[in-house]
């Protein structure tokens, strides 16, 4: 059959059509930029000490000395799980003694909070750490509830890769758009944090599973020029400005519950989207629904006002493309022939430790110096020049290089951020923000690359599963925060050598600059950038070369 972007080269590249699936499938984003870091505020851990019951009969000097002080990241402030016996206390004060004066603090018994914590409202009014007391003994509950989100994240990546393969891109992306939306407005009603937990790990898995779903939407009917602005000025911003909003929200709403009722319902704008946004044509060719795609097709003309063709699919070509495509696709696809199976494995690697470093400076922006709302922001906003970069990256030059460079440059400023003097704050925000920069541009590109080399018939699982192995990396970036607690240069040094590792390992990934878009496994392995390891190949493209010089030239926009 005639290369499927070949047949629909009448379209044109930026109709009426297309501007429509561009800006519906880009919105529909935007509330995953709430959901996915959400977290940062739900569980905001705020300054904390015992409470003091009000039966407690101590005088105002045992009150205020009824708190032992501790060292905290270089400061001294009051301890945050322990408190002077509080017995003992009552003793000294009922007998007239002042503290300090005539008794040792030092020498005192201390004991844990049996009366609970009493919170700053400086920064948040209750979250999910003050309503459930998720601090001293129980703060491991907070990274694993962030943990927890990128489990269902992890098990979303996995099933709707398949699903989608099986039953259509539209389907799935709204169904996971409901699924999202749902579970988190019963959140809002969570009774308790194990509750909270599980509706969150639901949640995580429509989050992930509607991001796939219309990012191999987009790139499969958008053109060669305008997939990769889709995959990085559109996706991927329209996720920033959900990310930037963010903070803005947070800051005016600072109950937690009333915060995630706030970015629960815009997903319902998504709705009316099912009537405009059409399936992909590509899949339905893959399943040998060639009739469907036509029907597609002719209303994206008349959309364009266009006049189509008589016939688009030849009719001889029918039968062939539908025994070829009713060939059923699963997971072991992704590893059945060496050519494949190289890529799946250094996908998996290369989107594992992007992934980590990713969500690590996201999560970690509550821990910088200075006011968090603004932090969050700043990190929201450096997403943007990412994506920029991204986009020009990807026009101009090869997509392993390109993503070389920006992983060495996130992850060589971020091993620099030890040596910066405690006194220059700003600067290690400057390093952390430019960290966040090469790293976020490298996950921009993570996805087109990965969509470059898989073929139609499995790319949606492909994707998946790439991201799936993503979401092991984000399943500890948390507990890469949590380091910052012990030592507050581990997690950026850490983050920063396996950065720098995985920009070396994309260097040994096969080049797809520069060619068309596979439909089949037996077409990937012609068009992939394997020349130097098959001299068949090598022959092949090359003649490919020479006789479509102009489709290989504006694939490489």
């Amino acid at each position: 059959m005639q290369d499927y972007e070949g047949v629909t080269a009448f379209l044109g590249e930026w109709g009426p059509f297309q501007r429509l699936v561009f800006f519906l499938l880009s919105a529909s984003i935007v509330p995953n930029g709430f959901t996915g870091l959400s977290i940062v505020f739900l569980a905001g851990a705020p300054e904390h000490r015992c409470r003091l019951p009000a039966s407690a009969n101590l005088s105002r000097e045992w009150l205020n000395a009824s708190i032992p002080r501790e060292v905290r990241g270089g400061r001294e402030g009051p301890s945050r799980c322990r408190r002077y016996r509080l017995e003992s206390l009552a003793n000294f004060s009922a007998l007239g003694l002042q503290p300090g004066r005539d008794v040792d603090l030092s020498r005192l018994e201390q004991e844990k909070c049996l009366d609970g914590w009493e919170y700053s409202r400086e920064l948040y009014l209750s979250t999910i750490v003050t309503e459930w007391n998720l601090v001293c003994d129980d703060d491991w509950k907070a990274p694993l509830t962030a943990s927890l989100f990128f489990v269902g994240v992890l098990v979303g990546s996995f099933i709707s890769g398949q699903l989608s393969d099986k039953f259509g891109r539209k389907k799935v992306l709204f169904a996971t758009m409901g699924v999202q939306t749902g579970f988190s407005f019963l959140q809002v009603f969570s009774t308790s944090w194990e509750m909270f937990s599980v509706l969150f790990v639901i949640v995580g898995m429509g989050q992930i599973s509607n991001y796939v779903a219309a990012f191999v939407l987009g790139t499969e009917i958008l053109g060669k020029r305008v997939r990769i602005i889709f995959c990085t000025l559109g996706v991927c911003i329209f996720y920033a400005i959900g990310y930037m909003l963010l903070p803005l929200f947070a800051y005016f709403i600072r109950d937690w519950r009333m915060l995630l009722l706030a970015l629960t319902l815009p997903g319902l704008l998504c709705i009316p989207l099912w009537w405009i946004v059409p399936e992909s044509p590509r899949w339905l060719i893959s399943q040998g629904r060639l009739q469907e795609a036509e029907i597609i097709i002719r209303k994206a003309a008349k959309t364009n006002g266009i006049t189509a063709p008589d016939v688009i699919f030849d009719p001889m070509e029918l039968q062939e493309m539908t025994s070829q495509k009713q060939q059923s696709h699963t997971i072991l696809d992704l590893v059945r022939t060496q050519n494949i199976r190289f890529v799946t494995i250094m996908s998996v690697i290369l989107w594992m430790i992007i992934s980590v470093g990713y969500f690590g400076l996201s999560l970690d922006t509550p821990n910088l110096h200075g006011d968090a709302y603004v932090n969050c922001f700043l990190s929201a906003v450096i997403e943007v020049p990412a994506y920029i970069i991204a986009w020009v990256l990807l026009r101009n030059l090869p997509r392993r290089y390109s993503m070389a460079a920006a992983l060495f440059l996130g992850g060589c400023v971020l091993l620099f951020i030890q040596l910066v003097p405690p006194y220059l704050h700003i600067v290690s925000i400057i390093l952390v923000m430019l960290g966040k920069f090469g790293i976020t541009s490298s996950f921009a590109m993570v996805y087109v690359y990965t969509a470059e080399l898989y073929p139609t018939v499995v790319r949606n699982m492909g994707v998946g599963a790439s991201s799936m192995a993503s979401r092991l990396g984000s399943i500890l970036s948390p507990y890469f925060v949590y380091l910052g607690a012990y030592d507050r240069f581990l997690p950026y040094i850490l983050m920063g050598s396996l950065t720098v590792l995985t920009g070396i390992l994309t260097l040994f990934l096969p080049e797809s600059y520069g060619m068309p878009l596979p439909d089949t496994i037996e077409q990937m392995l012609l068009v992939k950038g394997l020349k130097n390891r098959q001299i068949s190949n090598s022959t092949r493209v090359s003649k490919d070369e020479e006789e479509s010089p102009v489709i290989l030239k504006s694939t490489a926009f």
